[in-house]
């Protein structure tokens, strides 16, 4: 996808997860949020701002395994899902970084 591409599709899919949810348009952390209670599969509940964090870094580790950088070893007695790094994750810019993750996460709920 094109970086206008992935723009495009981006607001879309910020326009129904804010309609889904009946809410602000939900920023890349919000997004990366809701991955990660999707991925630990217990469905909503209160978090503790560690727990957010945790959340947030298994949406990471999801997200970036689609690119070989990351692969699910297993979970934990409490059910969370715990990654390994494979390989290391470039130094991209920031731009790049933006552009990546918006379409990690399209694909992620385009998924689902």
């Amino acid at each position: 996808m094109t970086p206008a591409e992935i723009n495009a599709k981006w607001k879309v899919l910020q326009e129904q997860i804010a309609k889904d949810f009946d809410t602000d348009l939900p920023d890349m952390k919000v997004m990366l949020f809701l991955i990660g209670v999707q991925e630990l599969g217990k469905g909503p509940a209160k978090f503790s701002k560690r727990q957010k964090e945790e959340l947030m870094h298994i949406a990471n580790c999801r997200l970036f395994s689609e690119l070989g950088f990351y692969e699910l070893e297993g979970l934990d007695q409490d059910g969370w899902p715990h990654w390994k790094l494979i390989k290391p994750i470039p130094a991209y810019t920031l731009l790049e970084q933006e552009m990546i993750m918006r379409s990690l996460i399209i694909t992620y709920f385009d998924s689902i």
